[in-house]
């Protein structure tokens, strides 16, 4: 897979090159700051971008506003975004922004090398893996909501789970359950949230946590994929 990385750690940066390289995947560019973001994405037409959430010059929010205008210009391109913590806000922003596939993990993650390695496969196929850590204070900050409060807490243990780029057999196996039970929780979870309980991907994923985390109404009919 071709991968642009922009990470402003001159370590952490060459440490992904060589990770990616070694696990068989050929980084095109390699940015310290999204400056040249746009320019490199045009010229290399990579299948992944991976960025940093605080990049140069003020290290807020350069990193997460180029993944949503990247997400904006080419939607087919799919985004991983690091942070070091664990942000709320860039998450949702990141989340709530329309596009394709969507990585978000904490850059511990990246010390696991099978786990991150999986991770980059996953989103690079199309799917969305988003840290458990972020999964987790994004249900817990709207924990009080009614829609929230209708759930049981085996059915938020299996949200987050969806969220996390699970499959009804890993939810299954994780949770000593038969995949039937699983696809019950789910179709449980869809009717207390207010979403048509049909087939679901990854951006049906993105439509949940989105309409958790926002309070608004009813995701729009082509969130399902």
């Amino acid at each position: 897979m071709r991968i642009v990385i922009c990470e402003d750690s001159v370590l952490l940066r060459e440490g992904l090159v060589r990770l990616l390289e070694d696990g068989g995947h050929t980084v095109v560019a390699a940015l310290p700051d999204a400056t040249g973001l746009p320019a490199a994405v045009d010229g290399a037409d990579p299948e992944l971008c991976i960025l940093d959430v605080r990049l140069p010059p003020s290290f807020t929010d350069e990193g997460i506003r180029a993944a949503v205008e990247l997400r904006a210009r080419r939607p087919e391109l799919p985004v991983l975004v690091l942070s070091q913590y664990v942000e709320e806000r860039y998450a949702s922003d990141l989340i709530t922004a329309q596009g394709g596939a969507l990585g978000y993990l904490l850059k511990d993650r990246v010390a696991d090398v099978a786990e991150f390695l999986d991770s980059v496969d996953r989103i690079g196929q199309g799917a969305t893996v988003l840290d458990p850590e972020v999964v987790a204070q994004l249900l817990t900050r709207r924990r009080e909501d009614d829609r929230m409060s209708r759930l049981t807490e085996r059915e938020r243990t299996v949200l987050a789970l969806i969220a996390e780029g699970k499959s009804n057999q890993a939810i299954a196996g994780l949770l000593f359950l038969s995949e039937a039970s699983v696809e019950k929780h789910i179709t449980a979870i869809f009717q207390k949230l207010g979403l048509e309980p049909d087939e679901f991907g990854n951006r049906r994923v993105l439509a949940v946590l989105a309409h958790i985390e926002s309070g608004g109404g009813s995701p729009q009919s082509g969130a399902s994929r």
